[in-house]
């Protein structure tokens, strides 16, 4: 299908955008959700929730941020189990 005329129409007519792509094209723009359909339009996908997408961006933060007794602190600011603290700085 050709890109120009998609971009027309979905700009003239954004509220017949299926749900709820068209809320990536309003926060992303048309640019940004033709790429995601072009790349996985026809897959069945599983979007996990935001924090487990970044947990290991998290985890990376807590172990930079250990100083050898701060669980407690480190658990509540990442929200993570203390266990889990104790579990990631002692790999």
């Amino acid at each position: 299908m050709d890109k120009a005329l998609l971009r027309q129409v979905a700009h003239l007519h954004p509220d017949q955008v299926m749900q709820p792509f068209d809320t990536l094209m309003q926060t992303g723009g048309f640019d940004t959700l033709f790429e995601f359909v072009e790349q996985l339009g026809g897959l069945t996908i599983y979007v996990p929730v935001t924090r487990t997408i970044f947990a290991k961006c998290l985890e990376a933060e807590a172990i930079k941020e250990f100083t050898g007794n701060n669980y407690t602190a480190l658990a509540k600011k990442y929200g993570f189990a203390e266990r889990h603290i104790r579990r990631i700085v002692g790999r």
